[in-house]
């Protein structure tokens, strides 16, 4: 659209740009066009445009992919585009504050690219809803202040380098590829805006972490940027391997990694399996009939004894953890809360109590049997024990790094949706114990 179009467009329907909502309107379709290009569309794609405005980069995506996913705050705009793209099945728009979206539906959608010319004043908090972990995106073009882009990219040793640098850094690579004056927009911006790519980091790309230690010491970190470290952070639990005089700005993300690993006391926190440990050795009737190790059972197919649980919180969603990247079976997937297998001498009720405290860090929580499940192959031939425990709204859980990549609350709908759309997300053993809760009418 040209200049004179946007404004012809925004009187028809009675809007005037306002600044509390960032609304500056990309007048150039060359430019729109050159940043669509950069989020790399493919037809099995579902698309999230946040701020569609009048359509200048929603004309150049709609066609391209499975399903395009249009937030719009202004009630005028957001009609609009309903009546433009009425006809058109592939395209949803939504009427909400991009900030408060729940993004948890996507992961059923994935794959999940997301793009938009984010407003100056909300920018921050809009990345943190589709960026932060778990996030159902895999890439992410946005329109930034460059103030904004130029901390997202950020090195150590300079002035834009600090918490929103790491944050975003440690889960995703932020790639500059053009700057876009003030000129392409109406009304003109008081800045440049940068165009930022951004790719979701791979699996092994950086180290396992502790993401909430990690967040939290670099807080503290940059909390007097000035200051050193040891005087900053709290006293660590043996002397970390950085320079006693270092400063926040000084370190590098993989920096950050170690000293975060070195404060993480958990003592799983390097361990995600043993395979010499010892289990019981059971028949189909889970009778013992003898004694493995992890490592035996495993390879020799041997049938054993498994624990689930399945953790509530008080608006009924159930928690499930993805799995780290450490895991020796189905690691990076989806699963249950928590799950292992019983020791050898073990029952199934002091095996739940302890993968409770050992995953999740809770105790004290009262466990109802749901039902258990035969030996198979979905399930790794174990007989398996599912429960269920209910924490309170502000029950903060904590999980080992080495166990569990990251997790989330999800509403049963949308379990159920991502389940029967994309099963291979999900760990086997969980998918059998979905249907026996399911089943259970619980």
């Amino acid at each position: 659209m040209t200049p004179t179009e946007v404004r012809e467009a925004l009187d028809a329907i009675g809007v005037l740009p306002s600044r509390r909502m960032g609304q500056n309107f990309l007048s150039d379709a060359a430019v729109s066009s050159g940043i669509v290009d950069l989020l790399d569309i493919r037809k099995e794609d579902t698309v999230v445009e946040i701020g569609p405005g009048l359509g200048a980069l929603t004309e150049h995506i709609v066609g391209k992919c499975h399903k395009l996913l249009l937030l719009e705050m202004d009630t005028r705009l957001a009609s609009r585009l309903r009546r433009k793209y009425a006809d058109d099945p592939s395209v949803e728009v939504v009427e909400c504050d991009a900030v408060q979206h729940d993004v948890r539906p996507l992961f059923a959608e994935a794959p999940v690219k997301v793009i938009g010319n984010l407003p100056y004043s909300s920018a921050g908090a809009i990345m943190k809803t589709f960026l932060d972990s778990p996030s159902p995106a895999e890439r992410a073009v946005f329109m930034l202040q460059k103030e904004v882009g130029d901390r997202l990219r950020a090195v150590p040793r300079t002035k834009d380098y600090g918490v929103l640098t790491l944050y975003v850094q440690s889960g995703w690579r932020p790639k500059r590829s053009k700057t876009v004056p003030p000129g392409c927009f109406f009304p003109r911006p008081a800045v440049d805006s940068d165009v930022l790519i951004l790719e979701k980091r791979t699996p092994g790309e950086l180290p396992v972490f502790d993401e909430m230690l990690f967040r939290r010491l670099v807080k503290m970190g940059f909390g007097q940027r000035r200051k050193q470290l040891r005087k900053l952070l709290p006293p660590p639990p043996a002397p970390l391997d950085i320079s006693p005089t270092a400063r926040a700005e000084e370190l590098t993300l993989e920096d950050w990694i170690s000293v975060t690993n070195q404060y993480d006391e958990n003592p799983l926190k390097a361990l995600p399996q043993d395979s010499e440990e010892v289990f019981d050795v059971v028949d189909m009737a889970d009778e013992v009939t003898g004694q493995a190790t992890r490592g035996e059972v495993h390879a020799q197919g041997l049938i054993h004894r498994a624990v689930h649980l399945f953790v509530f919180n008080p608006a009924g969603e159930l928690f499930l953890q993805k799995r780290s990247q450490l895991k020796d079976i189905h690691p990076g997937v989806w699963d249950s809360s928590a799950a292992g297998h019983l020791d050898s001498g073990e029952d199934y009720g002091a095996a739940a109590e302890r993968e409770l405290e050992e995953e999740l860090g809770l105790t004290g929580v009262e466990l109802t049997g749901i039902g258990k499940l035969p030996p198979s192959e979905s399930t790794g031939q174990e007989h398996v024990q599912l429960y269920r425990a209910s924490v309170g709204k502000k029950v903060k859980l904590r999980y080992p790094c080495s166990e569990v990549e990251t997790g989330a609350f999800f509403p049963i709908a949308v379990i159920s949706d991502w389940v029967e759309k994309r099963p291979q997300d999900f760990a086997g053993g969980f998918l059998e114990c979905w249907a026996l809760f399911r089943d259970s009418g619980e």
